[in-house]
């Protein structure tokens, strides 16, 4: 499976110029080659936010919904049809602190195979520490008129229609049993999709971060994310075109959902370990 992939050359830096790093080659195009039995899509956080009236709030503090929805409504679900006909299998990683999984055999499997590592236990937390919290929640992220909706929200959560898994696909909702199911499955190679690309993929748990210590390739999907973004970012989407460039110089590889979807071999389903 050859398929081309964008990289960003961060080198050489010059010295004698004003600003060294003008001399970087920076984004160009490689020619990569995917072993589709050792590849498999992530399909993270994709989630069913309510509709846009149901919890104003939460789409106050949480700018990019109305993005992802046009990608789960547009690109999802060529995507997630094209994979499901080749060999590649797809896991989904789950979170947000509600139980829309549990109950589902993929992920019953992913638990099964993972290894019972101690839960890491977390620093003790003194008032002070409480203080600091509720201001950066006031004063940063999301404002405390927010706070309600957003509760309400993810007490609500589940996968969104066009991302929900199908035929006991694997489902990990932290870094070890998505380890877990790729030793099950022989997976090295994991491309990520979903929400959001600067965020979640990359620290929530069974994100980039963690898949990367687990020794695996991280890549991603350009049409298939989104990034949050700031006031002075959104207009551009630069939040996202940066964590393009922290994919493609420290985890894996950006490619483009045409190119992908040309690729792709049109086998049987990847079987269930």
């Amino acid at each position: 499976m050859r398929l081309p992939a964008r990289l960003y050359r961060q080198f050489d830096a010059d010295p004698a110029l004003p600003v060294p790093a003008a001399a970087y080659g920076g984004w160009h195009t490689v020619e990569t080659e995917l072993a589709p039995t050792h590849t498999a899509l992530v399909v993270m956080h994709a989630w069913d936010c309510g509709p846009p009236t149901a919890f104003p709030g939460w789409r106050r503090a949480v700018e990019y919904m109305p993005r992802a929805e046009k990608i789960l409504a547009e690109v999802f679900p060529p995507l997630l049809a094209a994979v499901r006909r080749s060999p590649l299998p797809v896991f989904h990683v789950v979170g947000g602190g509600k139980d829309y999984y549990s109950n589902l055999p993929g992920y019953r499997r992913a638990v099964q195979l993972a290894s019972q590592s101690p839960l890491i236990k977390p620093v003790a937390r003194d008032p002070v520490y409480g203080h600091l919290q509720a201001l950066r929640s006031g004063e940063a992220f999301p404002g405390r008129h927010n706070t309600a909706d957003i509760a309400a929200g993810f007490a609500q959560l589940d996968f969104a229609p066009t991302a929900r898994p199908v035929d006991g696909e694997g489902v990990a909702e932290n870094g070890d049993q998505l380890a877990a199911l790729c030793r099950a499955h022989g997976i090295n190679h994991l491309i990520y999709v979903g929400f959001a690309i600067n965020w979640c993929l990359l620290m929530s748990p069974g994100g980039m971060v963690d898949m990367a210590r687990h020794g695996c390739l991280c890549s991603t999907i350009a049409e298939a994310t989104t990034a949050v973004e700031n006031r002075e970012t959104a207009p551009t989407e630069q939040e996202k075109q940066q964590a393009l460039w922290r994919i493609a110089i420290e985890f894996g590889f950006v490619y483009n959902l045409a190119d992908f979807l040309r690729a792709l071999p049109g086998a049987e389903p990847h079987p269930q370990p």
